[in-house]
């Protein structure tokens, strides 16, 4: 599965408007509910919080990845959220987080959302990947940045 397979521009949300971690994950699944890739928003919300319960998906770097496999979900999708302010996000380095990728894949048994969370975690790891990202002024820029990691 590559990265192009799963994020489009109406994925992609520069500039994100919540205060807390619960809001985030709420305006990051509305972007897929919009876009007909899940069939219950309140199923798959609560299958993010519940995998988020286990563990926060804040990794740190002032990065957040919260992710699930859901039978609610239609289109395997990335999306992709950016706040200039910062959200606490309880991060493993307590910082807040200023970049999001939100993983939907459906409740099929393959490990697909493992891979793709290895990939960006990978790319997420340099400095000048994340800060490009901070930086990027249109979707089209992000898109671009994103599909450098196929």
């Amino acid at each position: 599965m590559i990265i192009q397979e799963l994020i489009q521009p109406s994925y992609i949300n520069l500039n994100l408007n919540a205060k807390n971690k619960r809001e985030v994950m709420e305006a990051m699944a509305v972007m897929l509910e919009k876009e007909k890739a899940i069939d219950d928003l309140e199923g798959f919300l609560q299958d993010i919080y519940e995998r988020e319960a286990i563990m926060s998906t804040g990794i740190g770097y002032g990065i957040a990845i919260p992710h699930a496999k859901s039978s609610h979900v239609k289109i395997p999708s990335v999306i992709f959220a950016r706040s200039d302010e910062g959200i606490a996000f309880d991060a493993m380095d307590g910082k807040d987080a200023h970049l999001f990728f939100m993983i939907a894949m459906p409740e099929d048994g393959t490990n697909a959302h493992l891979k793709v969370l290895a990939m960006l975690s990978r790319k997420l790891m340099h400095l000048a990947f994340r800060e490009s990202l901070r930086e990027a002024t249109s979707k089209e820029e992000v898109l671009k940045l994103l599909y450098t990691m196929d």
